[in-house]
């Protein structure tokens, strides 16, 4: 078992004693799931100890990443032991997103919690993060992939911790509020000046992070990673805005991030494969920086395939590889026979990977989506119908050992990779709506991404998502990204052409040129009817006419909808909690504007990019129709294990 995870299925030779200690500390963790984990009793640990001497125990890296839940209530009336408690119990509704540790600290009316997904060398990464004096505090969840050159403009300062986000306390000491913009990485941080208990709150460009704030009625700021952390103790409460800083000083918003192409302004910059190559590649191998067991979310389409081959080649000379092995380890899940687990294998096999596949059936999404759904916190369709896959995934993963995985989200936002922008009129419709997409990423992707996740304690990174990258892809004269089947230009074409290399290969050619997939679909067709299957049966039609009563923001206008808003509106029954949920038309993942595009799909809105007829393969209207409830009974009655794994050859993994 451990073996498999660690040293990509040989044994390691050097430094038993991690291997042993590793071990112990994967089954005993508090992260791992309770059906996996195993308590191991204090003399059990003593035996071990006087068996293997621990001189030689684990690697120490310089490098702490952070990832974990935050929680601050700031300027709160109450100072007392009364509130500290009750920050405490609000703080432990996160810990799932950071099992290993937790602490709390305060400065009069100030409290800022954290619950840590310890990544290494625990003893030296607890939070908050000070500056040299302690003056300025600091919670944070992400990672800052050019820590080290910002420590470099820092030589006068002193620094506490090996923690890339170290670097941010002492950030603003040299440069004041206006140091956002010199983070490259995935960041959500509540920074506090004890000196004159003003603060500042800052989130990523794009929303890879999740994070809200709250109003309380005594005047108080509240932040949470999580809706869940907020929701019961403010009088409302709101979605962070990404690439926006919150300043106590001013009382108010401003956005720090200020690319050229948020102003929507056409762009005219030519067609240059291999400078888009290169931004990619640069995107991927930061993203390799990292002191745990890792791997690739696979599923077989052109991003996370890329994803997958880039990694390959460039793992073998880092210090992950040093580590843990050269040999890359890829997850893929999906209903048995689905489209997606077929083109994994193939990618895996091409790469050769370590291929992780986990099967599942309807039966098994449909009782995991209450626990999605509080997870998550959206009803949102499109998001749902793929959380739970990844959700159910993400599970497996942590229960190996893993702790993060680089994942493919980004891609079809930034190059109008939907099926339904093959009806983009012209390219200016086709670029507004690609900006549209990105800035809403974080209601959506984003949300799924890291909330899925992070259910389990497991990090996801995205280059898709890069800063640099963006910026590049964003240049580019849509009237490249257009799509033209005439000229044998399909989805996503600039990103295709772009690593198709005669010479050096990056994937197959009918992977490279596969047609886009969305996951919800591309884990078994039979997924989502059989949800819609589901959802019938819990919905009756007099629900339905009431519905707009019921529920006159975002009503829900099929049964699937209003299935998952019931069981929302049962955890966040706030009317904040509802607004914080994106709604409109959509079909094949598209905004309302765009539904425009084609009147046919007036009248077949749903985010399946099935519902994309006349673009899709598998189109509703051409696919045959099967019975979803027969689907349903027959996987009962079979009773498959409730989540399969097929792992790769020669090697063991019982879940």
């Amino acid at each position: 078992y451990y073996k498999y995870v660690a040293g990509g299925g040989r044994v390691r030779k050097r430094n038993p004693n991690c291997h042993i200690l590793n071990l112990l500390y994967v089954f005993s963790s508090p992260s791992i799931s309770p059906s996996l984990q195993t308590p191991i009793p204090l003399p059990f640990f003593l035996l071990i100890f006087l068996a293997f001497p621990v001189t030689t125990v684990l690697p120490i890296s310089i490098i702490n990443f952070i990832m974990c839940g935050i929680l601050a209530v700031l300027g709160c009336s109450d100072d007392s032991q009364t509130k500290r408690v009750r920050v405490l119990e609000l703080s432990r509704r996160l810990k799932h997103r950071g099992p290993d540790w937790s602490g709390l600290y305060q400065h009069g009316d100030c409290f800022l919690a954290h619950q840590r997904l310890a990544i290494i060398d625990p003893a030296s990464g607890d939070q908050p993060l000070y500056n040299e004096d302690k003056a300025i505090v600091v919670t944070v969840n992400g990672e800052i992939y050019n820590h080290e050159q910002l420590r470099n403009r820092l030589p006068n300062h002193k620094f506490r911790t090996g923690s890339d986000c170290d670097v941010i306390a002492h950030l603003y000491e040299e440069y004041g509020e206006d140091f956002v913009d010199m983070l490259d990485g995935m960041f959500s941080f509540v920074l506090l000046d004890t000196r004159d208990n003003s603060f500042i709150v800052a989130r990523d460009a794009v929303g890879i992070t999740s994070l809200y704030i709250g109003w309380g009625l005594d005047g108080s700021i509240w932040i949470s990673s999580e809706l869940k952390g907020l929701n019961d103790d403010c009088e409302h409460f709101q979605c962070f805005p990404p690439g926006h800083l919150y300043s106590s000083n001013n009382g108010g918003f401003r956005r720090w991030y200020n690319p050229i192409w948020f102003s929507e302004a056409i762009p005219s910059s030519p067609y240059d494969p291999l400078a888009l190559r290169r931004a990619f590649e640069n995107a991927v191998i930061k993203r390799l920086m990292t002191d745990v067991p890792f791997g690739v979310l696979l599923s077989g389409g052109l991003d996370s395939s890329l994803v997958a081959s880039i990694t390959a080649r460039h793992l073998a000379g880092t210090k992950a590889a040093k580590q843990w092995g050269s040999q890359l380890h890829s997850f893929c899940v999906g209903l048995e026979g689905s489209p997606d687990l077929k083109a994994a294998r193939e990618v895996a096999d091409y790469l050769g990977t370590v291929h992780h596949e986990f099967h599942f059936t309807v039966q098994d999404g449909i009782d995991a989506i209450e626990d999605v759904i509080y997870h998550i916190e959206t009803y949102d369709v499109t998001t749902i119908r793929a959380s739970t896959p990844m959700f159910l995934m993400s599970r497996k993963i942590k229960a190996l050992g893993v702790k993060m995985v680089i994942s493919g989200e980004g891609s079809d936002e930034i190059f109008g990779g939907y099926l339904y922008f093959h009806k983009a009129p012209n390219k200016e419709e086709f670029h507004r709506e690609t900006c549209h997409k990105i800035k809403a990423l974080h209601q959506y992707d984003c949300l799924r991404a890291n909330k899925s996740t992070s259910a389990w304690g497991l990090e996801a990174r995205v280059p898709f998502l890069d800063k640099d990258f963006i910026n590049v892809a964003m240049a580019i004269d849509p009237q490249w990204k257009m799509i033209r089947p005439e000229e044998g230009r399909i989805e996503k074409w600039v990103l295709r052409k772009a690593f198709d290399d005669e010479d050096h290969p990056y994937l197959p050619k009918h992977i490279l040129y596969r047609q886009k997939e969305q996951f919800s679909d591309g884990v078994g067709y039979s997924w989502i009817d059989g949800l819609k299957a589901h959802a019938a049966l819990h919905v009756t039609d007099k629900m339905m006419q009431n519905a707009e009563f019921i529920f006159p923001h975002n009503t829900p206008n099929t049964k699937e909808a209003y299935y998952y808003r019931m069981i929302f509106e049962r955890f966040f029954p706030q009317n904040s909690a509802s607004l914080t949920v994106p709604g409109g038309a959509s079909v094949a993942c598209s905004t309302a504007k765009a539904v425009e595009w084609d009147a046919s799909w007036s009248n077949n809105l749903d985010p399946s990019g099935r519902a994309a007829l006349g673009v899709h393969l598998s189109a509703y209207a051409q696919a045959a129709k099967v019975s979803s409830s027969k689907m349903i009974n027959n996987n009962n009655n079979n009773v498959p294990p409730r989540m399969m794994e097929v792992s790769a050859k020669e090697v063991a993994i019982h879940g």
